[in-house]
């Protein structure tokens, strides 16, 4: 039997794309795989270029998760609806809605931004998870504390 989901929610975050650039770098300096799944192909650009340009003496392998590349490649960026995850270690999720097949993921990290607009489907997203039984963790991502 495999261990459930554990999910971790970041809130209050000034700027989405920056925290999971942050926080991919790191997964994948420690050798995790990582799925990013973001909310339209505007976000998955930015993504793109973020992860290209954050610390110009790191590199941090990513492709798009239809690549062909996306099975030997660590870090796989999909837009939401059109997911097809390589691999199952650490899903970010920066949609608003709730992932499909999230239960598959060693780890799901939720990053919530500060408007009303990101946190209302947020706390629709941690109910749901709750009702599931899952081990559920909140942080301050501006603040850089547990809740």
């Amino acid at each position: 039997m495999t261990a459930a989901t554990r999910v971790q929610f970041y809130h209050n975050t000034p700027d989405r794309l920056v925290l999971a650039c942050e926080m991919v770098g790191r997964a994948y300096a420690s050798g995790r795989k990582v799925a990013l799944r973001l909310p339209d192909a505007d976000s998955a650009r930015r993504l793109d270029r973020q992860l290209w340009t954050a610390d110009p003496t790191a590199f941090i392998p990513h492709v798009a998760a239809d690549s062909p590349l996306a099975a030997e490649t660590p870090v796989v960026l999909a837009v939401a609806g059109g997911e097809a995850w390589p691999h199952t270690d650490l899903l970010f999720n920066l949609a608003d809605d709730l992932p499909p097949g999230f239960e598959r993921f060693r780890m799901v990290i939720e990053i919530v931004g500060q408007s009303e607009a990101e946190k209302l489907p947020a706390r629709t997203r941690w109910t749901h998870y709750k009702k599931r039984g899952l081990a559920l963790q909140a942080f301050d991502a501006e603040r850089r504390v547990a809740l």
